[in-house]
C-alpha cells in the first residue's frame, strides 16, 4: 500500500483540536468523523483517545484509501474501516446507528452551502442522547472583526469555486436550530479558527 496523502494544515491543527476534545468528551464513547480526508485527524485522535471507537468517512473514494493506509501505519485497533458517506444523502447509515460525538473539521467552507443543512440534519439523526456535534474551521461572525488572513482565504476560495467560502457562524447556527440542534459552546482556536460544539436543543 502506498504512503497516504499528507495535509500540512491537518498536521498543524490536529493537536489543538485534540486538546479541546479532551476537555469536551468523556473518557470513552463512539465517534463519527465526517470528511476525514487524509485520515490525519482520526489517526491522531484515535491514538490519543484509545477508549473511543472512531468511524472515519469521506465522500471521495480515494480518501478512503488514504485513511485506511494511515490507520494501518499506526496499527489502530479502535478505528473502524472507512466508509463512503455523502452528507447530502437522505440516509447516511442505518437509522438505529448512534454516536456520542460527530466531528467535522474544515468542510463547510470548501463545500456548497447546502451541505451545512445536510450536516446538521444528519447529525441530529445519528447523535446519541447527550451526544455532541463538533465543527472546526474558519468562520465569519457578526460584530467580530475578520482577520486579514481569513478575508484573503475567503476570496481565494470563492475564486476557486463560487459555491465555496467562509460561512457566517450565525447562518450555521440557523441551520442547526432548524435541525433541532443548538450551539452549546464556542472556542477560539489558533489561526483564527473556531471550534463549535452543538447539542440537541432542550
Amino acid at each position: 500500500m502506498s504512503a497516504p496523502d499528507f495535509s500540512p494544515a491537518a498536521d498543524r491543527n490536529k493537536q489543538p483540536i485534540l486538546t479541546m476534545l479532551r476537555h469536551i468528551l468523556p473518557d470513552a464513547g463512539s465517534a463519527l468523523e465526517i470528511a476525514s480526508g487524509t485520515g490525519q485527524h482520526v489517526a491522531w485522535f484515535a491514538a490519543s483517545l484509545p477508549r473511543w471507537t472512531w468511524q472515519p468517512t469521506d465522500v471521495q473514494s480515494a480518501a478512503l484509501d488514504n485513511i485506511a493506509a494511515r490507520v494501518a501505519q499506526h496499527g489502530l485497533a479502535n478505528v473502524l474501516p472507512p466508509l463512503r458517506l455523502d452528507v447530502m444523502a437522505a440516509r447516511w447509515l442505518p437509522d438505529d446507528v448512534r454516536f456520542d460525538a460527530i466531528v467535522c473539521a474544515n468542510m463547510l467552507h470548501i463545500a456548497p452551502w447546502v451541505t451545512c443543512a445536510a450536516l446538521m440534519q444528519g447529525s441530529a439523526r445519528h447523535l446519541a442522547a447527550g451526544g455532541v456535534l463538533i465543527t472546526y474551521g474558519p468562520y465569519l461572525e457578526d460584530g467580530v472583526p475578520t482577520s486579514e488572513g481569513n478575508l484573503a482565504f475567503d476570496q481565494s476560495l470563492r475564486a476557486q469555486d463560487a459555491a465555496w467560502g467562509l460561512r457566517r457562524r450565525e447562518d450555521v447556527e440557523g441551520e442547526a436550530v432548524r435541525a433541532g440542534l443548538q450551539l452549546a459552546a464556542r472556542h477560539a482556536m489558533p489561526s483564527n479558527n473556531l471550534l463549535l460544539v452543538w447539542t440537541r436543543a432542550q
